[in-house]
């Protein structure tokens, strides 16, 4: 295999986003490992690309699946190259409505899931001494909304981690992004948004408003997930990478209004916190 051609392991690789994602790096002459739950969506496109493409099936929330998959894609190629943290679901309500088992899997998945898989590739990527592993954060961690208390924080802290993980192994040769999309033309409000278990009437101002939005902009999502999946490829095949990729004009607007908001509180509330440290000398 040329040594550019990248070795990909993608998770949710069979609709939406990582869907997209799996063509463009296939396109780009790459080799990919695509991962679903149900990976039969898969197997007519593995036989057309001729070996390029190897589907494997995969709960990101089972660490023995995780370790299998991981084995077995790098037994494929010898390698691996680039690792995409694409699998997860929405869980949307107020934070009262969730019931225990709803909380549980859905951090399970979105947080502990991509978890499981940094730590079972990070020896390969070690060994290398190269590596890239991307993760999918949201809008929700830029800053959050009503209703997706459970799905942003996992996603900010999945954040959290990825700041800390870039620099434990910067040093190492391998590199780490977060993309963080705006709302794309994929089916993930229709099928991967689970719903509070109990609803309760006091959150309709909020959260319950929140849901009618995402119901109204299903399938008229500005971004477009193929121009997104593209970005991506030509941020993996460059010579630099951001910690973050921020994809599309509302995640771009969001990012700077967070930015200016930080500011204006950081600028009103200093005296208040400078005034809580020692006196110099002291």
């Amino acid at each position: 295999m040329s040594d550019s051609k990248r070795v990909w392991l993608i998770t949710g690789g069979s609709s939406g986003l990582g869907r997209s994602l799996v063509m463009a790096a296939l396109a780009a002459g790459d080799h990919v490992v695509a991962t679903a739950r149900n990976p039969e969506s898969l197997a007519g496109l593995e036989v057309s690309t001729g070996g390029a493409l190897r589907s494997m099936k995969l709960d990101v929330t089972r660490p023995d699946q995780v370790r299998a998959v991981v084995s077995e894609a790098v037994a494929a190629w010898g390698r691996l190259d680039v690792v995409v943290n694409n699998a997860g679901y929405g869980l949307v309500g107020a934070l009262e409505e969730f019931g225990d088992d709803q909380i549980e899997r859905n951090l399970s998945t979105n947080l502990l899931g991509p978890v499981n898989l940094i730590r079972a590739v990070l020896p390969t990527l070690r060994a290398q001494r190269s590596g890239h592993i991307i993760n999918l954060s949201a809008a929700a961690a830029i800053s959050n909304y009503p209703g997706f208390s459970i799905y942003g924080g996992a996603k900010a802290a999945l954040e959290s981690i990825s700041e800390s993980l870039r620099l434990e192994l910067a040093p190492l040769g391998i590199r780490v992004t977060l993309v963080e999309p705006g709302p794309f033309r994929t089916e993930f409000i229709s099928r991967s948004l689970d719903r509070g278990a109990g609803r309760i009437s006091d959150y309709d101002g909020s959260s319950g408003r929140f849901l009618g939005f995402l119901q109204k902009v299903d399938g008229k999502q500005p971004g477009d997930p193929d121009r997104a999946a593209a970005a991506m490829v030509r941020m993996v095949h460059g010579d630099r990478v951001p910690l973050r990729l921020v994809l599309g004009k509302y995640a771009v607007d969001k990012t700077r209004k967070m930015l200016a908001a930080r500011e204006a509180e950081l600028k009103e509330w200093e005296a208040v916190g400078l005034a809580t440290d020692f006196p110099p000398g002291e």
